[in-house]
């Protein structure tokens, strides 16, 4: 089986700007106060577990659901596109921290692993949005193994992100503010870049797959 590497790079890219392991780290700081790094290492994998659990699931049967209930590939790729670039606006506007801020202020449970870190902080719309558009890029087992292959390594990450949160929040609020408004401006081409190929399937414009 020959690597696309075009693809390959679409997608770890994708997933790693949409998961945003760097911005979700001072909010995993605000959900575990007071607690070892030992007991934050837990969360961090638990979450990251479930996270993975809930995004293979999309992967695997993402697009048979859209089939199930009638939509198409193309059509979901518009409405994902858009969804991607909304979401773009909110980093370039920094109204995802504060979402996710608000959503962490919210909650009371003494272990956050599963909500609101698992779901929605990591495994929320828009990565699972992403998650279905990229499987039906590439049709297949090559595209769905680079998928999952792609996911784990980001999840990884995103778990020893999160045990490094203490040392990322060095970096100060505007360092993080930096980074994730040029991440904010790489999604946002890559949403539009799914809007127009979903488009060329309609038959508008000239097709770029």
């Amino acid at each position: 089986m020959e690597l696309d590497t075009a693809y390959t790079i679409t997608v770890l890219v994708t997933l790693f700007v949409v998961m945003d392991p760097i911005a979700i780290a001072p909010v995993f700081l605000a959900l575990t106060p007071g607690l070892s790094n030992a007991q934050r290492r837990r969360i961090a994998w638990r979450a990251v577990a479930v996270a993975g659990f809930v995004l293979a699931i999309f992967a695997l049967a993402g697009e048979a659901v859209l089939t199930f209930i009638g939509i198409s590939m193309p059509a979901f790729r518009v409405a994902g596109g858009i969804l991607l670039f909304l979401t773009a606006i909110d980093m370039l506007f920094d109204r995802r921290t504060k979402r996710r801020k608000d959503r962490a202020d919210e909650d009371d449970h003494d272990d956050p692993s599963v909500f609101p870190i698992a779901i929605p902080l990591i495994a929320g719309p828009g990565s699972i949005a992403s998650i279905i558009l990229l499987t039906g890029e590439k049709p297949g087992v090559e595209g769905l193994a680079t998928v999952i292959v792609m996911t784990v390594l980001i999840l990884a990450v995103m778990a020893l992100t999160l045990q490094a949160s203490g040392y990322l929040e060095r970096i100060g609020k505007t360092g993080i503010n930096v980074i994730t408004r040029l991440l904010g401006m790489l999604l946002a081409a890559l949403s539009v870049q799914f809007v127009l190929d979903g488009l060329a399937a309609f038959g508008f414009g000239p097709s770029t797959g």
